[in-house]
């Protein structure tokens, strides 16, 4: 196989931004090359194999040529990094891999195909490289990719008889009068594919026509005479070297079964999950068929049994008082739960399955008892679910030692998937059989063979937690786990369970405006143009746009100039037709009336709204939220602040309550940077971005105008989100100078701001990444990154990752804080909601006055910060009334 060849095509046919890790590297040409590789080993079953790579465009060619290849662009930043990556994964197959300084990969092919011919073999040769067709023979077969990464054409003899009207040893002849300009060689000026293949059948060789070049007439004729040393130098430039020495012989490139372990882990690190390519890579491992199963590890041998009823009290009895890995089968949807099977395991052998249905009373006693004792030590997966659930069967969970998905994010919170199955693979090197889903078996799965599986999962889970227990304590994030994310993991259990009270009549008649203004905005565009056409189809908008109404061009993309909204939002500046601002208009009512539609779908029986939130999916530690996302309400247009007054209070409740914290990245910047002139600003009393602005402007407060506080506030909050000159000129809508002269401007006046941010990518770049005041790390590798893009990405996230992780901090203290003050004064009021940094509460009757004091008092001293945090309150009968 050609490794360099293959590689750049599946560059370019895999489109990279679907092809990326969490920490920005490119997989795309590692994903195609090995979706080539799995199938041509599953196709061909070669006994033999190996890769030849180039090393660098300096070889013999380029020494006597020097203008060879002189022509091709310089090489993608995304492509860089993968053909090392592609030896590694070729490494972990065990398959040979060769590259010679001063050849191409075509050089060593050509000798390992005359070789392997040489010795008897029948020899396939795998190349986007047409050169490699002069080595085709009656053994000799190139595969050359017509499509993409995914189909093949066999070029035999008689293929390449069919194709160029000559023989395989004729083609480098034939290529030499042609020329090629992908390797900058020079043709013959008026001479094309047919007169040069013409040329040789006469001849019958490329030095018979050289050697008869005056018996060619007309201008053609002449034109081969005045170009003649140029096509000799063809002629030799892409005649295939035969005899490059190398360090091993065809006999030594025999396959051999896979490193599987590191093969997975490989997949894994490059977050490489697709089930289907990984299955078709394993079934080509020629260990596979022989190779006995292997034995298991020391100290996972399962003693598993499946309980029945009377059997788990004494199960408990015997094991409850070690740690014990739990896994579960169990389904959540509209605020309704249930479990239907629980695995526990043990760390030396004894494990237990049992299907909830199956208890008698008196173990339904033992396990609640078990479950509630916060002296039996207990380690989950993903511990919010098992306590939003379990509550259903009447279970409180105490004793929760060990998330291992809360553990794996703090180790490592750039991971995109934080799945069981990935972690095991990673850390414990144990590939798992799935469970069940939703408590569903699989046709024709017996019950212990689910047993086993589960029991598997809950063995894993214990040692997991294990390894990731040492992990936490290498980058200092224990006390973090304990004292805030499992407390926050069982706060959300609790806010996801009780929800919030929705007015379906108020939301269903939201929807029905948003839709009546989508169909406006239709219409409107139609008119616009005189004529109808989809609004939702690119291509026709990119027709009526830049065809049709020949309006300026924006941003050239692989499918056309681009229609969106930034694109839409230029051309209304740059045009005085109304259709760009007609699309824009109608695509945020779609969006709205998408939005509203979604959450009435998730209205459960209970007429309340039970999102689920997610402490693993942001790298800052802030939460998110899904079905319904309620960081998707609009905050600051009149249509979201009207969808928000569909959230209200509930029965048996009076109002609903909301606080948050005014300025709260600010102030972290300013405690952080220590400068004391932003953290007077604060402490003023004052409008924080009018007293800024009259000190970066030079001028009086009363002189500040809201031009002035404008560029203020966007500086301020656009440092703390790690925002660059060009972002900032973008978002003021000025020139980079202009943004950059605001920026210096600024940075003359708060030297701390300044000296801070320098300081912390200098940090970060030392030690591989930044940290929270309460120790939460974020790991940037791309810091170091020779690739620009990569590395001025990793840069902003320095400037972000400490500020917005510590506010995502001290807003997940906040809010143990209120709830723990909550209960320990006994009230009967309630936390419902997260969203935006905001706490939305449920206030019972009476009870306002004493809530109020606590959420104030509870955020107000969640930390300690030299510009000191500041709380509003808010309260109404819905969510937008309460606003503050």
């Amino acid at each position: 196989m050609d490794g360099h060849s293959l590689a750049y095509r599946a560059f370019f046919a895999l489109p990279a931004e679907n092809f990326t890790t969490a920490g920005g590297q490119p997989t795309n040409a590692i994903y195609g090359f090995a979706s080539m590789l799995a199938n041509t080993l599953r196709d061909e079953q070669p006994t033999h194999f190996a890769v030849a790579f180039d090393v660098s465009r300096k070889t013999w060619r380029s020494q006597d040529f020097p203008e060879y290849k002189a022509n091709r662009s310089k090489t993608p930043d995304e492509f860089k990094g993968q053909v090392e990556l592609i030896g590694e994964l070729l490494d972990t197959m065990n398959a040979v891999r060769f590259a010679v300084d001063g050849f191409e990969a075509d050089d060593i092919i050509a000798t390992l195909a005359t070789q392997a011919e040489a010795a008897g073999f029948e020899v396939l040769i795998v190349t986007g490289d047409r050169d490699s067709f002069q080595l085709v023979s009656d053994h000799v077969t190139v595969l050359y990719p017509t499509k993409g990464v995914s189909e093949l054409t066999r070029f035999t003899p008689d293929k390449v008889r069919e194709k160029y009207g000559l023989s395989p040893q004729q083609y480098p002849d034939f290529a030499a009068l042609r020329g090629d300009p992908s390797d900058n060689l020079p043709g013959i000026p008026g001479v094309g594919e047919k007169t040069a293949t013409k040329w040789i059948s006469q001849f019958g060789s490329f030095a018979e026509l050289v050697e008869r070049a005056d018996e060619v007439k007309g201008k053609a004729g002449q034109a081969l005479r005045d170009h003649l040393e140029a096509v000799k130098l063809n002629r030799h430039l892409t005649e295939l070297v035969r005899d490059v020495e190398l360090p091993k012989a065809v006999a030594d490139l025999e396959r051999s079964p896979y490193d599987r372990s590191a093969l997975k882990g490989f997949l894994e690190v490059l977050e490489i999950r697709n089930p289907s390519l990984r299955e078709r890579l394993l079934a080509v491992d020629p260990g596979a068929v022989e190779e006995e199963p292997p034995a298991p590890e020391a100290g996972i041998e399962l003693d598993g049994a499946v309980l029945g009823a009377g059997e788990l009290g004494p199960w408990l009895e015997r094991h409850g008082d070690r740690p014990l890995g739990v896994a579960t089968v169990a389904a959540w949807a509209l605020g309704v739960g249930d479990v239907s099977e629980i695995a526990l395991a043990t760390a030396d052998g004894p494990a237990a399955w049992f299907d909830t249905t199956r208890l008698d009373e008196a173990d339904d006693r033992a396990f609640a008892a078990w479950l509630a004792d916060p002296a039996r030590p207990k380690v989950l997966h993903n511990a919010k679910d098992v306590l939003r659930v379990f509550p259903e069967h009447g279970w409180r969970v105490e004793g929760i030692t060990m998330d291992t998905a809360l553990a794996a994010y703090l180790v490592k919170p750039g991971r995109r998937s934080f799945a069981l199955d990935a972690l095991s693979v990673e850390y414990l090197h144990r590939e798992l059989a799935p469970a069940a889903a939703d408590g569903q078996l699989a046709f024709g799965t017996d019950e212990q063979a689910e047993a086993d599986a589960l029991m598997s999962q809950a063995r894993a889970v214990l040692d997991l937690g294990e390894a990731l227990g040492g992990r936490l304590e290498e980058v200092g994030a224990t006390g973090l786990l304990h004292d805030v994310e499992l407390p926050t993991s069982a706060l959300l259990a609790r806010l996801e369970r009780a929800g919030i009270s929705a007015d379906r009549a108020h939301l269903e008649k939201m929807e029905q405006q948003f839709a009546g203004a989508v169909q406006q905005a239709v219409k409107e565009a139609h008119d616009s143009v005189g004529h109808e056409f989809n609004l939702g189809s690119p291509k026709q908008l990119q027709e009526v746009f830049f065809g049709e109404l020949n309006l300026p061009k924006t941003k050239k993309t692989k499918t056309g100039y681009t229609t969106d909204a930034d694109a839409l939002a230029w051309l209304a500046a740059q045009t005085e037709h109304e259709l760009p601002v007609i699309m824009l208009r109608h695509r945020e009512q779609a969006r709205l009336r998408s939005t509203v539609e979604g959450l009435i779908k998730t209205i459960a029986a209970d007429g309340r709204i039970h999102t689920t939130f997610s402490q693993i999916v942001a790298a800052t530690g802030r939460l998110s939220s899904t079905e319904p996302n309620l960081q998707n309400v609009p905050v600051r247009t009149d249509e979201g602040r009207a969808i928000r007054h569909g959230f209200v209070v509930g029965e048996g409740y009076e109002a609903l309550m909301t606080a948050d914290y005014s300025q709260i990245e600010l102030r972290v910047m300013a405690h952080l940077s220590e400068d004391q002139g932003l953290i007077d600003a604060f402490t003023s009393g004052e409008d924080l971005h009018t007293t800024v602005a009259s000190q970066v402007f030079g001028v009086g407060r009363d002189a500040v105008d809201a031009e002035m506080r404008r560029k203020i506030k966007a500086m301020s909050y656009g440092l703390a989100y790690g925002l660059s000159a060009f972002g900032l000129s973008q978002q003021l809508n000025i020139d980079a100078g202009e943004a950059r002269a605001l920026m210096d401007t600024y940075f003359e006046r708060f030297g701390g701001v300044r000296d801070y941010l320098r300081r912390v990518v200098d940090e970060a770049r030392a030690t591989g990444y930044t940290q929270t005041m309460l120790g939460r790390r974020r790991y940037l590798p791309d810091l170091n990154s020779d690739n620009r893009q990569r590395r001025e990405a990793a840069e902003r996230m320095a400037l972000n990752a400490p500020i917005q992780g510590t506010a995502a901090d001290i807003v997940k203290v906040a809010m143990l804080g209120v709830d723990r003050a909550l209960i320990e004064a006994g009230l009967t009021s309630r936390m419902l909601l997260q969203v935006h940094d905001e706490i939305v509460l449920e206030l019972a009757p009476g009870e306002r006055t004493e809530v109020e004091r606590i959420v104030r008092h509870e955020m107000a001293g969640a930390v300690e910060l030299r510009a000191p945090l500041d709380v509003s309150v808010g309260v109404g009968p819905d969510w937008e009334s309460a606003a503050h």
